[in-house]
């Protein structure tokens, strides 16, 4: 192939790290990001991670950042607990205490998802071009044009749509790929970690990740607390200090609410309304909510994508959410993204050694890459699906929602 020219849309964690992958082997990259910077839109505060995660940001980041990301996360959990909405317990999964939660092969552990992403941005600066929106491309015989919407034009071998679930790459190389809207909510809150809010954790929510199931309005908490303070590891790094996620979740109609109202919903009324719907909940659950950082709570709708057959691979291709959105229920979206990442940066770099034909190489990415990114989304939906075991009681439809994992935003 000779030399190779990459361009990534979209700066989220499964682009950056692809873009580090990349640049750490010598390949030019550059990340092109419609918002003007990393902190434009909130999106999601706790993620768990696992080991394709740890593999991946292993693989793809040099050495000393991703010693960064491993002192960047949070204090590993030793389990997961479903309680009712009194802190009655439900159900009780413990961890192995053997297993090393910070190894990249058996990591499992919670990052703080802004943290991670600024850890992915770092010694990349320079390659992320912010205000950057792509409003089409065209591919050419020995490569893509780009266009953006104030009217530049940047060329490249190779683009990259991760560009998320409501991906513009996507709708152009992929027109009849299609993400459905599973009808759920989420309300995401952040309550830090005061002494007043430390005191009313439940014991379960100490211990690692916690559903709580109330009828059928259901909530996910997490904890997280940072092994180090970031600000302290890099000046680049965002102050945060310890907080709780917590996501109050439902069918969309619970929420009572038309859907085009309640998007518009402004943070002070969101939160308003997750505390009007667990005010059945236990007081210091309700509590907890009370005590978040109200300007930081925002909706999200459940999306998840429909298989894809497979297309003819060219000098365009997806990772990430722009493929295979899935619903948070396992945990796996973030995971699934960075295994993406650094799957087409292997692809890529071992092709570029071989000289082996960049168009073949990108199929062989896909066709892994459809393999077990529907397979997550599938996983996920069976979750998502579980909804309807409700009418059998709100434990059994929640913990199946969650499928035994962390909500990963």
């Amino acid at each position: 192939m000779g030399k190779l020219k990459v361009a990534v849309v979209g700066a989220g964690l499964g682009g950056l790290c692809l873009a580090q992958g990349l640049h750490r082997a010598g390949i030019e990259v550059t990340v092109y990001e419609r918002d003007a910077a990393l902190h434009t839109r909130p999106q999601g505060y706790r993620l768990h991670v696992d080991a394709r995660a740890g593999v991946a940001l292993r693989d793809c980041l040099p050495p000393e950042l991703f010693e960064l990301f491993l002192a960047t996360c949070g204090q590993p959990g030793r389990g997961f607990t479903v309680v009712s909405e009194r802190l009655r317990l439900l159900h009780e999964v413990r961890t192995d205490p053997a297993t090393d939660p910070y190894a990249p092969q058996t990591l499992s552990t919670s990052v703080n998802r802004q943290t991670l992403r600024e850890v992915l941005a770092g010694r990349i600066e320079h390659r992320i071009s912010y205000r950057s929106e792509l409003t089409r491309y065209q591919v050419r015989e020995a490569g893509v044009r780009l266009h953006f919407a104030d009217g530049r034009q940047a060329d490249a071998d190779l683009l990259v749509g991760a560009d998320g679930v409501n991906s513009a790459v996507r709708r152009q190389y992929l027109p009849h790929a299609r993400v459905l809207d599973t009808g759920g909510r989420c309300i995401y809150g952040r309550t830090p970690l005061t002494p007043a809010a430390d005191r009313l954790l439940p014991a379960p929510l100490r211990d690692g990740f916690m559903a709580v199931v109330g009828g059928r309005i259901g909530m996910a908490t997490g904890l997280v607390r940072f092994r180090q303070p970031p600000e302290q590891l890099a000046p680049a790094l965002s102050p945060t200090a310890d907080y709780l996620m917590w996501a109050v979740t439902g069918d969309g109609e619970l929420f009572g609410l038309p859907d085009d109202r309640l998007s518009a919903l402004p943070p002070a009324e969101l939160h308003a309304l997750a505390q009007r719907l667990t005010s059945s909940f236990h007081p210091d659950l309700r509590q907890l909510v009370a005590l978040a950082a109200v300007p930081e709570t925002f909706l999200a709708r459940i999306r998840t994508s429909e298989p894809v057959p497979a297309w003819q691979p060219s000098r365009v291709t997806l990772l990430g959410d722009a493929i295979h959105a899935m619903s948070p229920a396992r945990g796996s979206g973030a995971n699934t993204a960075l295994r993406d990442a650094a799957l087409l940066c292997r692809t890529l770099v071992a092709a570029l050694a071989e000289d082996r034909d960049l168009v073949t190489a990108v199929g062989g990415y896909e066709a892994e890459m459809r393999e077990y990114g529907f397979a997550a989304v599938a996983a996920s939906r069976e979750a998502e699906a579980a909804m309807g075991a409700r009418r059998g009681g709100p434990a059994s439809w929640l913990f199946r929602r969650l499928g035994g994992r962390a909500l990963e935003r």
